[in-house]
């Protein structure tokens, strides 16, 4: 089930997606963390730019500099992905290794449900 916020009575749902993939991982400091901050940026800036409409992204640093991707697909599994074929991908995940703690942990996700509404992350508003 999904709600979106809206004023309008009439809000039409968004297409169920095809799958979704958490990625959870750790990072050795605060430094290496900045750091994949500012590559996650990069992606996402690629990402607004381009207005790929079949995938919605989000990317949370956690309080103890670990972060979390939750990656919405509504494209089949044999089409191009529009987060790992962006070119601000590569630069992503160039030396991930060296700023992450231990490995990755990727696992796929069933939505349960949602309630979206306009979040704010640093002064920019996105309305999922």
């Amino acid at each position: 089930m999904v709600a979106e916020h809206s004023k309008s009575a009439e809000t039409s749902l968004p297409v169920p997606a095809q799958f979704c993939v958490i990625t959870r991982y750790a990072t050795v400091s605060a430094e290496a963390a900045d750091e994949n901050q500012r590559r996650v940026e990069a992606m996402l800036t690629e990402l607004a730019e381009a207005r790929p409409d079949n995938i919605t992204y989000l990317v949370l640093r956690l309080a103890d500099d670990s972060f979390l991707h939750v990656a919405f697909h509504n494209h089949a599994e044999d089409e191009v992905n529009p987060i790992t074929s962006a070119e601000a991908f590569a630069h992503f995940t160039d030396g991930h290794g060296e700023r992450r703690r231990g490995d990755l942990d990727q696992q796929r996700a069933s939505l349960v449900g949602a309630y979206v509404t306009t979040i704010s992350s640093q002064g920019s508003q996105t309305r999922l």
